[in-house]
């Protein structure tokens, strides 16, 4: 654990946008160099791969770049803490009865399904945990005004989170914490992604949260439900996660709460990456992150311009070093000062929208459930190595799977079905039809793997 305190982290994330541009640079260039740094002297697979280097490292373009696919098969070679190893985490994941615990008592975990092609599993450590924290606050201090915390106080202060829950998230031991802790149990509520929209518009009214912090098309969904009447509640700031949306659904989320909608870009590698402004652009958090938008050559591409992919370097985790690390998201970097104000670095993020599986009801009134909600009911599912939900017909979906190496294909399969027709089920619908597809999952032209894939 690192001995900066949270309270020198967070002065210090103040101080530095205050600074403005040249203060940035230089943090930036600092931890990179200490990070390269430490890299080299505890990682084995840096150490082979930095060692024609400079001994001080400041230039990320000098540094090679990685790839999920190329870190995942070196994990023990990659990872800093030598009791780490993929099978002992790899068996803590596979453990239902330590959901929302830390590995080795300190350590969060958190996985991916794998839309480059590889599932990946990361470690946020205590520094990680410490930083975020930081430029959570930061953010905040930037989105809230005085009369928007008088809001929020006099009204309970009460954050409502609609997450990912039952499984080893990072979001679900964020919330277990926040619920151990006596001081803000009362004001936390956690609700899970997978819960019928009636059920769980009832409880939102019931708790009547003034922060509200879904994930992106979960929000979007929410703020159909507050137009259509069935929700009211009265939040002062909407935090949209995970996911991107289309421009005008953060409009129409606004009108439809009344409230400020910000959102962020991050990933498991880094949950800090960055935070919009009131003017739409995502501000980089350039003193704790790097990313570089690139060609598919991996050469820069200059402000202005849509990138191939980006390369992510996360300078707070040591544990697990994310160095040039390939994202796989095309990225576009304001070439000009953003109006906001904000020094940090803007951006635009045209590699990830939320895609909204809508089907017909008997009622009349259509369903929609947020792809996360589907998604995240099959990556938990044992034997499943890569899955594709296909909507070939507004009631019928289309499973594209691929089984883990040595896997019943069959079992899989009957597991697989069975779990999603029960999720359609809880949401009333009963008469979708869920057919395995005869081809694998396909990956776009990009390269990436859609796990669900919408009628168009």
């Amino acid at each position: 654990m690192t001995t900066e305190s949270r309270l020198s982290l967070l002065r210090d994330a103040r101080a530095t946008r205050r600074q403005g541009k040249d203060a940035i640079a230089r943090r930036q260039r600092d931890r990179l160099a200490d990070l390269v740094a430490f890299a080299r002297a505890r990682s084995p697979y840096y150490r082979e791969h930095y060692r024609h280097l400079p001994e001080r490292g400041t230039d990320p373009t000098l540094l090679p770049v990685t790839s999920k696919a190329e870190l995942m098969p070196r994990f023990d070679d990659w990872v800093t803490d030598p009791s780490v190893t993929l099978a002992a985490v790899r068996a803590f994941v596979e453990d239902p009865a330590l959901i929302g615990e830390k590995f080795l008592g300190r350590y969060t975990v958190s996985t991916t399904s794998g839309t480059t092609g590889t599932p990946g599993i990361f470690l946020t450590d205590q520094r990680v945990l410490a930083v975020t924290s930081a430029v959570g606050a930061r953010t905040l201090s930037s989105w809230l005004t005085a009369t928007d915390v008088a809001h929020i106080v006099a009204r309970g202060g009460r954050t409502a989170m609609v997450i990912a829950t039952g499984g080893h998230f990072a979001s679900t031991a964020a919330a277990a914490a926040l619920r151990r802790n006596r001081l803000r149990r009362n004001r936390i509520g956690v609700f899970g992604v997978h819960t019928p929209m009636p059920e769980l518009v009832e409880a939102l009214n019931a708790f009547r949260p003034t922060l509200l912090a879904p994930y992106a098309s979960m929000g979007a969904l929410l703020a159909t439900e507050q137009q259509a009447g069935r929700l009211h509640i009265d939040p002062a700031l909407v935090v949209l996660s995970a996911e991107g949306l289309p421009a005008p659904e953060y409009d129409r989320i606004a009108t439809a709460f009344g409230a400020k909608v910000r959102h962020s870009y991050a990933a498991n590698e880094c949950p800090f990456l960055s935070q919009s402004c009131a003017h739409g652009w995502l501000h980089l958090n350039s003193d704790w992150a790097i990313l570089e938008p690139v060609d598919a050559d991996h050469q820069p591409v200059p402000p202005g311009q849509r990138s191939h992919t980006a390369l992510l370097t996360n300078l707070a985790n040591r544990t697990q070093p994310i160095v040039r690390y390939d994202l796989g998201d095309a990225v576009l970097v304001r070439p000009d000062p953003c109006p906001c104000g904000d020094p940090l670095p803007a951006i635009q993020v045209q590699g990830r929208a939320a895609d909204l599986l809508t089907f017909p009801a008997r009622s009349g009134q259509p369903v929609t459930i947020a792809p996360l909600s589907v998604s995240l009911t099959l990556e938990r599912l044992p034997g499943v190595e890569r899955f594709q939900i296909v909507q070939t017909a507004p009631a019928n979906l289309s499973i594209r799977l691929q089984p883990t190496s040595g896997a019943d294909t069959e079992q899989v399969w009957q597991t697989v079905h069975t779990e999603l027709t029960r999720l359609l089920t809880s949401h009333g619908l009963d008469d979708v039809t869920v057919t395995r597809a005869d081809e694998p999952p396909q990956q776009t032209s990009g390269g990436k793997y859609r796990e669900v894939i919408p009628l168009t």
